[in-house]
């Protein structure tokens, strides 16, 4: 392996585009694959190598980056008849940064394993400002000597990496997160829509409330875009919507309730049928604004 690993990054989205832009900067040398090659044309310009098929940049990497849209697209990317797994190099390191299944993240790296390459899943949180400033949380699982060896990768795209244990826990980690995303951005949005309904004017309780007990990081970035009415997606709706399936599911399979996730989803059910899907998470204000 070359001193900078060469870097094959499949999915060039709102996140993807600034991480794999990161890599790319920090020298190493980036080969991309998307479904529409426009949107990587910014890194193409910048020096990245473009390939026709996940494959093709599979056999030509030595640290393989997926951040794909659902999991039957990391499915698809890594297990197909071309796929990634097909087609790397024994030695090779995968890295599923996609928000995904915990069981599917359990296959691959099986199936990886078996052939001798390392694979991890590693899932992201803090949305496109996070990947913009490279400082997204990394919650990692899969083996200790895998994730000693492409850390430095992960320190360039973010700043709280951190292994939870074996396959399938980054996964399980990233469903916590979106739990307490989903039901939160909920309550934000209860909390900006009682301050108008009762006269107040919500930036200035914003200012009070955000430092004391109820302060958060989506009461300060979401709730100043929900009061400009700001709806562009940092995370869009429809992908919110996948992961909370992917939490109800897994916390069904260990028998455990979560009444709290069930009545976001049926919110975000509601916005997406109206059209919202395709917004961002703080568009769930939209349902309460009818009633100001």
């Amino acid at each position: 392996m070359s001193e900078k690993p060469i870097i094959g990054f499949i999915g060039i989205g709102i996140m993807g585009r600034s991480m794999a832009g990161h890599l790319l900067a920090a020298g190493h040398p980036v080969h991309v694959y998307n479904r529409t090659k426009e949107k990587a044309q910014d890194l193409l310009n910048k020096g990245a190598t473009w390939q026709d098929t996940v494959g093709d940049v599979a056999a030509n990497a030595d640290v393989v980056i997926t951040i794909v849209g659902f999991p039957q697209d990391v499915e698809s990317v890594y297990l197909s008849d071309d796929g990634i797994l097909a087609r790397a190099k024994s030695g090779a390191t995968v890295i599923d940064m996609t928000t995904s299944s915990p069981d599917l993240a359990v296959k691959i790296y099986e199936e990886a394993k078996a052939k001798g390459i390392a694979a991890m899943d590693a899932p992201v949180s803090g949305g496109d400002i996070g990947a913009c400033e490279a400082r997204l949380s990394i919650m990692v699982g899969g083996d200790a000597d895998a994730f000693e060896k492409v850390k430095p990768i992960f320190e360039i795209m973010g700043k709280n990496i951190v292994l939870q244990g074996g396959a399938g826990d980054g996964q399980h980690t990233k469903m916590c997160n979106q739990v307490a995303i989903a039901s939160g951005t909920m309550v934000i949005c209860e909390a900006m829509a009682y301050a108008k309904k009762s006269g107040l004017d919500p930036e200035t309780v914003l200012k009070s409330i955000e430092s004391g007990a109820a302060g958060s990081w989506l009461l300060s970035n979401l709730a100043p875009r929900i009061l400009k009415g700001d709806f562009a997606p940092g995370f869009f709706v429809k992908y919110l919507l996948k992961d909370i399936r992917i939490a109800i599911e897994s916390a069904e399979k260990m028998g455990l309730d979560l009444p709290g996730l069930a009545l976001a989803k049926q919110l975000y059910d509601k916005l997406a049928a109206a059209g919202g899907e395709n917004e961002g998470t703080q568009a769930l204000f939209k349902l309460y604004q009818e009633q100001l």
